[in-house]
């Protein structure tokens, strides 16, 4: 069988459900259906661009937002005003947030650590309205510290109006968080080089509340690339009906390091996928970036200060699809839903006769 054609079956088996992930060295010349608004790959050493394709387009972030949510958190871990045993009272307003959760109960208390696990995993919005008012004493407060940390970053085109990225009431997209592939990747290299988000984002599967009398509840990562794809490592998924499936995901792999984000994609025909097509695109944007990096070692410690002035800027290889448009409003719309797991499986070789 020709490369193509394991190309191709591998494609076609993804579709129909029976895989999830291709190698590396299919997975480059697979062609991937599907469409999206934005993407971008950057070198996380140095900032420099490496692969992008309407990356400054606006779009919802969708469950993305916890991102910044996490930032924020940090800060305050880091200027000693936070602890990660501090304790966080739950309260009504965080019990009814809907959408993915991990159910807290207004009769219970957890650290800020485990609300963090429960944030960058399950993706629970409980877990992030919990912790922002945890840190600020309101949400609307401790939206506006999520403002101030997007400035702070060079994010001008970004707006945080939430810190889980449900969609408004109104579900009018403009009255919702907005952000672009190139400002979340600023924030996913600030992250890496800053913060100890992988500590969060690269667990696959945690168990949350291990003292409740009715049992914990098994967390799993959304991010179906973890453990499937080469140096992945995070950082977050993301979808609403309006928003499309995100993903802001990272990959280190011999000493580099490249952070990338796809935007509002949708399978075939603008379908929902459960994610499907937005995976094999970054699987593809990924490789991409690896192979677009400069010449030489450059060793990206995550959770060191920012590495200096960056590297001359190359050409820059771009990735063309057809432009995602919102979908209809009518759609049910939660953050992250929980997907069911496909399973992933990778197609041999034929052996030669």
């Amino acid at each position: 069988m020709t490369f193509f054609r394991r190309a191709t079956a591998a494609f076609f088996l993804f579709n129909t459900g029976l895989i999830a992930v291709l190698p590396a060295a299919v997975s480059h010349a697979t062609p991937v259906q599907g469409v999206y608004a934005g993407a971008i790959v950057v070198d996380a050493a140095t900032g420099q661009t490496l692969v992008e394709d309407s990356a400054d387009v606006s779009n919802p972030p969708a469950s993305m937002t916890k991102l910044m949510t996490f930032a924020v958190v940090h800060d305050k871990l880091a200027d000693g005003s936070l602890a990660l045993d501090t304790p966080v009272k739950i309260d009504a307003s965080d019990a009814r947030m809907g959408g993915t959760q991990v159910y807290l109960d207004a009769r219970e208390t957890f650290s800020v650590e485990e609300l963090l696990y429960a944030m960058m995993i399950q993706s629970a919005n409980d877990a992030a309205h919990a912790l922002a008012r945890a840190v600020a004493g309101s949400v609307p407060a401790f939206v506006d510290l999520m403002n101030a940390k997007a400035r702070s970053l060079g994010m001008t085109q970004t707006v945080f109006r939430t810190p889980h990225g449900l969609p408004p009431p109104s579900r009018r997209v403009d009255e919702g968080d907005l952000s672009t592939p190139r400002d979340f990747a600023r924030l996913g290299r600030h992250l890496v080089q800053n913060t100890d988000v992988l500590k969060y984002t690269s667990v696959r599967e945690r168990a949350f509340g291990t003292s409740r009398t009715q049992g914990p509840i098994m967390m799993r990562n959304h991010n179906n690339l973890l453990g499937k794809i080469a140096g992945v490592d995070g950082l977050k998924t993301g979808y609403t009906a309006s928003a499309g499936y995100c993903l802001s995901a990272t990959a280190e792999r011999n000493g580099r390091r490249v952070i990338a984000v796809i935007m509002g994609s949708f399978g075939p025909g603008r379908t929902i996928d459960k994610g499907r097509a937005r995976d094999l695109k970054m699987i593809e944007l990924i490789d991409r970036g690896f192979a677009a990096l400069p010449a030489g070692p450059v060793v990206v410690r995550t959770g060191a200060p920012a590495s200096q002035a960056p590297a001359p800027a190359a050409p820059l290889p771009v990735v063309k699809t057809a432009p995602a448009t919102a979908p209809a409003p009518t759609e049910q719309q939660t953050s992250t839903p929980a997907e069911p797991m496909f399973k992933f499986r990778v197609i041999p070789p034929e052996k030669k006769p």
